[in-house]
C-alpha cells in the first residue's frame, strides 16, 4: 500500500503534534513545518500527496503564502486550509485551496474528509493529464520516408 504522505504546517506545536499522531494512526505518512518560511522550504525539496495548513501563523497572510508555494509544485499536491477561523463564502477556494477544515474537528470525521479529498484530487489530476495524439502511419509512407 501506497503510504499517502502529507505536509501539516501549523505554528501551534500542540495541535501540529496532535494531528500528526492522528493522522499516522490512521495510515499517513506526515512531515510537519511551524511556520509557512519552513514550509516552502519542505514543497521545493520533497513530494506530499496533500498539505494541511493553518491560516494564521506568524502573519496573517502565511497560510494563504503556504497555499501559493503548494499550488506552484510541479507534483500538485491536494491543499486544504485547517482554522478556527473560517473565511466566509467561497474566500477559502480563491485563495486557492481545495478544501476548508475547521478547528476543533471530529477525529472520523477529518480523516474521511481527507481521504475523500485525496481521491478526488487525484481524480482531477488524471482527467487535466494532457493528451498526446498517436500519428499513425500506413507502410506505403514509412517505405517512403526511408527511401
Amino acid at each position: 500500500m501506497i503510504r499517502r504522505r502529507i505536509l501539516l504546517v501549523d505554528d501551534e506545536v500542540a495541535i501540529l503534534l496532535t494531528l500528526k499522531a492522528i493522522l499516522e494512526i490512521n495510515g499517513f505518512e506526515v512531515e510537519t513545518a511551524a511556520s509557512a518560511k519552513e514550509a516552502k522550504l519542505k514543497l521545493r525539496a520533497h513530494v506530499y500527496h496533500m498539505v494541511i495548513t493553518d491560516m494564521r501563523m506568524e502573519r496573517e497572510t502565511s497560510g494563504s503564502e503556504v497555499v501559493r508555494a503548494a499550488k506552484k509544485a510541479v507534483y500538485q499536491p491536494a491543499v486544504a486550509l485547517l482554522t478556527a477561523f473560517p473565511l466566509p463564502g467561497s474566500d477559502w477556494q480563491e485563495e486557492g485551496a481545495d478544501e476548508m477544515l475547521v478547528k476543533p474537528m471530529n477525529t472520523s470525521d477529518l480523516v474521511r474528509q481527507l481521504e475523500a479529498m485525496l481521491i478526488s484530487h487525484e481524480d482531477k489530476k488524471q482527467r487535466q493529464k494532457p493528451v498526446t495524439p498517436v500519428i499513425a502511419q500506413t507502410p506505403g509512407k514509412v517505405a517512403a520516408q526511408r527511401g
